[in-house]
């Protein structure tokens, strides 16, 4: 199942009676973040998120234009991450390393328990279980349009935009790796911070595909992505 399978099966998954019966017995009917509210009423979710909207347009404005500023070139965007204050770590064979705790290269969002020691180990930050995002990258080159989908999704995290929290990043994972069974658990905090975090992943993935076919063309960027690209592209 691909990821846009995925994100119709989630919304189809909330409007299941079932989950709907179990929310009006067992959970409260609000979920607030940052920027935006969900309100479970009558069977009916409605979510209120015109800061979340705005701040979305103002996250793919300023990324464009930084993008464009340094010529898609991941060492510029790496630079002006580390000038912002997130850590910039690159290892010989970061993959590997990342695999052990199931992270992908580029950004690594706030880890706690063992795996926040571990990141913290290798990335001489320090003996805690609680990491800050930071982002680690394997030496040499770095695909462009990887870069341009990891420093999209670092940016929306600068900005605030909801979905980098730690549980709405862990269920993101498990997500990624299950067969759905996760959603039929799930409280309404819970599914609101994995429907943001995958926004967020799919809002990264659309500005990375949009600047490799304005330079590449559509069939020549898909088939780089299918070859060359991360996971989340």
């Amino acid at each position: 199942m691909n990821m846009f399978q995925k994100i119709v099966y989630f919304f189809l998954q909330m409007q299941e009676k079932a989950l709907t019966k179990r929310l009006d017995k067992h959970l409260k009917r609000s979920s607030a973040n940052s920027t935006s509210k969900t309100v479970l009423s009558n069977g009916v979710t409605m979510t209120l998120q015109a800061e979340t909207e705005k701040n979305k347009e103002l996250v793919k404005k300023n990324v464009s234009d930084i993008v464009k500023s340094c010529n898609s070139d991941p060492d510029k965007l790496l630079a002006y991450i580390e000038s912002k204050g997130t850590k910039v770590i690159k290892l010989d064979n970061a993959d590997k390393i990342l695999a052990a705790i199931k992270e992908e290269e580029g950004l690594v969002t706030e880890l706690q328990g063992i795996e926040a020691l571990y990141i913290n180990l290798i990335t001489h930050s320090g003996l805690s279980f609680k990491s800050k995002p930071m982002f680690v990258m394997r030496n040499g080159n770095i695909d462009p349009y990887y870069m341009v989908h990891q420093f999209y999704k670092w940016y929306a995290l600068e900005m605030k935009l909801p979905g980098f929290d730690f549980i709405s990043q862990k269920l993101f994972k498990i997500y990624l790796n299950s067969d759905e069974a996760i959603l039929s658990n799930l409280n309404l905090d819970e599914m609101t911070g994995l429907k943001e975090a995958i926004n967020r992943d799919q809002e990264a993935t659309n500005f990375a595909l949009e600047i490799a076919k304005s330079k590449e063309g559509s069939k020549k960027v898909l088939d780089k992505m299918k070859n060359d690209g991360g996971a989340n592209i």
